[in-house]
């Protein structure tokens, strides 16, 4: 009996625990970690980010596999919303099959009209100044051929924040563009690594649905250099510890 009585009390367990879990997961933090390059500088590939569920509001995409709605043909709307603002770092499903998670900074807001001409953002008609400072140096080992991981890096004063951006050449497509008018209820996005990000520039990905925004991301905490998170062994040389615990700004 008592053997019985603690083969279920150990069930109880795991099934609290499970159910827990899943309502962090779902009401107030969820872990993501950046697989690219598109938010360099300010997000390193390896980096691990806890984004805050609660900051614009809850959708089906708050929840784990979207409810099994993922297209929102029976589930729609946010509830509790609060609207991002210009410069948030957001996660999203994208539009294009609303299952692939993607994370980049909010630059056009409803009803804004967004241009870049020569690599210069324009919201409105206003010019998003930037200034040039030093160099940054990749030592990601998949982009090292590029210039020997040497990046132009740029200070952006976008509006009341202070934004490190990359800009890797000059007169790419994305660099010239006609204007952007963001619809109702949708988000312009852009990645901070200014060429080597597919963002709201590209009909790939375009404009975000408020419903497609999971979160807030709000700090780093954990970062491994050129190496997977279950290779433990290799964990004392590849550990970013300048980066743990680190805001995202």
């Amino acid at each position: 009996m008592k053997t019985k009585n603690k083969f279920l009390n150990n069930i109880l367990s795991v099934f609290i625990a499970v159910i827990a879990a899943i309502l962090i997961r779902s009401f107030l933090f969820e872990p993501f970690n950046i697989p690219s390059g598109s938010m360099k500088p300010n997000l390193l590939v390896g980096d691990f980010i806890f984004v805050s569920k609660y900051s614009y509001g809850y959708s089906r995409h708050s929840f784990p596999f979207s409810l099994g709605d993922p297209a929102g043909k029976l589930i729609s709307g946010k509830y509790l919303e609060r609207l991002p603002k210009r410069g948030d770092v957001v996660v999203f499903k994208t539009p294009e099959n609303n299952r692939t998670d993607y994370i980049k900074r909010i630059i056009g807001l409803p009803g804004d009209k967004i241009k870049i001409i020569n690599g210069e953002i324009q919201i409105n008609e206003k010019r998003i100044l930037k200034q040039k400072i030093d160099e940054f140096i990749d030592t990601d080992n998949s982009e090292l051929y590029i210039n020997d991981g040497r990046r132009r890096q740029y200070l952006e004063y976008f509006y009341d924040q202070k934004i490190k951006v990359l800009d890797l050449i000059d007169g790419t497509f994305a660099d010239n563009t006609n204007e952007f008018r963001v619809p109702e209820n949708k988000y312009f996005v852009m990645g901070d690594n200014r060429d080597n990000s597919q963002d709201s520039r590209f009909q790939s990905v375009g404009y975000i649905p408020a419903d497609n925004i999971i979160g807030k991301a709000e700090f780093i905490f954990f970062s491994l250099e050129n190496s997977r998170f279950l290779e433990i062994w290799k964990w004392p040389t590849s550990i970013r510890y300048n980066r743990l615990f680190k805001k995202i700004k």
